[in-house]
């Protein structure tokens, strides 16, 4: 396959790429990896849009890896991520199969593709401490000063900047070693979706989830003991739900302001994946209207 040894879909929110992952997989003998920050965690079904279905091709069950692995509450990491996506990667490897790395998580994505070093950043008490009582706008302020922001979603409350703070602290004071990652080539495709319809996508899919019985999710998560600030932590639906079955938002604002958030993800996916482009990345992107045999097609092409 021309040297490859992969194959990444990628694109925002509600354009279709899970599809087009299995449907590659099932065509190619492949296995899809996910690249979803939020899909790892177990019982969060419905507001991270796992679809579990869709893995399925005419009574026919595609591997998938890295969905379900952890317990929500816990805070998985971008460096937990990069050594289960190995682990996933040469399971997959040696069975002769080929890896489908599908996803919209631009920093995970990222991660793998260019072949990141990274270290185990442990908890820093002196740090935290010294930052305590600060407001979200002073500790935004602070993280600038480590780098430049690319993905605000690391700011949007007190607990996400400060932890990238100390992520930030402790990269700057501990020399990286040269931990190796296996170089891989990726044909990388991404799904190009203009902008009124992704906007009609995602209002759908919101409508959609909230009557599959998201609330009723996020209610039995905070029933079996789960705290609302880690619920809020993993930010969008969870985030938004929780506040209004806190009494901190009321129906209307909840759906209002959550389609807002969503929204502005998609568009923060996208400036990444152009991010993605200028350092280095080739991405070829697929028109979302295209029908997905003619998607696969366009791939098979490519790789060959």
């Amino acid at each position: 396959m021309a040297g490859f040894d992969m194959i990444t879909v990628l694109g925002p929110t509600a354009c279709g790429k899970t599809s087009l992952a299995v449907a590659l997989a099932d065509r190619l003998k492949g296995e899809v990896i996910s690249a979803d920050s939020r899909q790892v965690y177990r019982r969060m079904d419905i507001g991270t849009g796992k679809d579990l279905k869709d893995y399925q091709v005419e009574g026919r069950n595609i591997p998938y890896h890295l969905i379900d692995i952890v317990e929500p509450g816990t805070k998985y990491n971008l460096f937990e991520y990069q050594a289960d996506f190995l682990k996933a990667y040469d399971r997959i490897r040696k069975s002769g199969n080929l890896p489908v790395l599908c996803g919209g998580t631009g920093l995970y994505l990222e991660s793998i593709l260019k072949g990141y070093r990274l270290i185990p950043v442990p908890e820093n008490p002196e740090l935290r401490k010294s930052l305590e009582g600060k407001s979200l706008a002073e500790l935004t302020e602070i993280l600038k000063g480590y780098k430049e922001l690319h993905n605000t979603t690391d700011v949007d409350t007190t607990k996400r900047a400060v932890r990238a703070i100390e992520i930030e602290e402790c990269y700057r004071r501990t020399p990286v070693s040269e931990k190796e990652f296996p170089p891989i080539s990726s044909l990388t495709v991404g799904i190009d979706v203009d902008r009124d319809t992704r906007r009609r996508n995602i209002t759908e899919r919101l409508k959609r989830r909230l009557d599959e019985g998201m609330v009723d999710e996020v209610r039995s998560l905070l029933d079996e003991g789960i705290a609302p600030e880690d619920l809020i932590y993993y930010g969008l639906e969870y985030k938004f739900v929780t506040l209004y079955l806190t009494g901190q938002l009321d129906w209307r604002h909840m759906v209002s302001e959550l389609e807002v958030a969503i929204h502005q993800f998609a568009k923060r996916q996208m400036t990444w994946f152009r991010g993605m482009e200028k350092r280095g990345t080739r991405i070829h992107w697929l028109p979302y209207g295209m029908p997905l045999e003619e998607k696969l097609d366009a791939v098979s092409e490519l790789l060959h």
